[in-house]
């Protein structure tokens, strides 16, 4: 188990380190320099300020300064926001976007599970297609859409009932969070469910299933300790992914629905050419990515004791 877990580790520190690399030469690689859209900027100004960055040294060494300044979890200053870090933005930031991704993989968790349980159960019936046809349009729609949607449906139950429901956007509150977390959810609920399906599908004749039954255990004792138990292991090994995908893939949502994430800052950054905050946005999620799917690697053989990593 040690020797797994160090080795794992090394992988990740190789991806991130990948991941570094390739962001760092894709910035430089664009055309221009990050500071040429300032205007009305003295020759004086920018050189001061090329050197401030370190734009003006060659690019090799900008690159082991970056990497040097990464390991010790400095990710520099932001080209835009005067005076600001990198990591100042992400400290600040990223718990507002974390509470969001937290709040929406509980709702696709749940909501996976207990659909695809669901539609194993009435497999063929009308729960099972009407489930199946949602699932479908979730995997399909983009989850912008339906954040626009979500938003314009918001505004006529507010006019309706004469009163706020649940705001249409904003930041603050629990009301705040319910309905941009349930669409950021949608799309990792709709495969969830499909993916429980199968796998209920798959178990539900097993031997161990039949053993079960015809030792007289109560069905509802065979579904929740025999059937659900195997059934959502494969649901835990894409958690991992979903949960990092999840909070990295609300830059849109955060932007529709008014919410003061880091999802923000990377847009503005985008837009702005800010290399500094590009490249410390994408090595962070980069590095979230890999430790939880390290984390749900290690945590299968608790959940299933006959896993055994080698």
């Amino acid at each position: 188990m040690l020797t797994y877990t160090l080795k794992r580790l090394l992988q990740g520190v190789v991806t991130v380190w990948f991941i570094a690399t390739v962001t760092f030469f894709a910035m430089h690689a664009l055309p221009g320099n990050p500071l040429e859209s300032e205007k009305g900027m003295s020759e004086t100004i920018r050189a001061n300020l090329d050197k401030k960055f370190g734009l003006d040294k060659p690019e090799y060494v900008q690159y082991f300064t970056y990497m040097f300044n990464m390991v010790k979890g400095d990710f520099g200053l932001s080209f835009k926001h005067e005076n600001r870090s990198v990591n100042s933005i992400i400290r600040e930031r990223f718990p507002v976007s974390a509470i969001l991704g937290i709040l929406a993989i509980v709702f696709a968790g749940l909501g996976g599970v207990l659909w695809g349980a669901l539609t194993a159960i009435y497999r063929n019936r009308w729960p099972d297609i009407l489930i199946i046809i949602l699932v479908i349009v979730g995997i399909s729609v983009p989850s912008f859409v339906f954040a626009s949607v979500g938003q314009l449906g918001l505004v006529f139950l507010n006019r309706f009932f004469g009163t706020t429901v649940l705001p249409v956007a904003g930041w603050g509150e629990i009301s705040h969070m319910l309905t941009p977390a349930l669409i950021l959810g949608l799309g990792t609920m709709a495969f969830l469910t499909r993916l429980m399906r199968s796998s209920m599908l798959e178990i539900v004749n097993a031997d161990f299933i039949r053993t079960a039954r015809s030792k007289g255990v109560p069905p509802t004792q065979v579904f929740a300790k025999h059937q659900l138990r195997n059934a959502v292991l494969p649901v835990v090994t894409v958690l991992g992914p979903s949960i990092a995908g999840i909070t990295t893939g609300g830059f849109v949502v955060e932007n529709i629905f008014g919410i003061p994430g880091l999802g923000q800052y990377f847009v503005l950054a985008v837009q702005q050419s800010d290399y500094g905050v590009i490249m410390g946005t994408t090595v962070f999620y980069g590095a979230f990515l890999v430790f939880m799917v390290i984390l749900v690697d290690l945590l299968y053989a608790w959940i299933d004791p006959r896993v055994r990593l080698e």
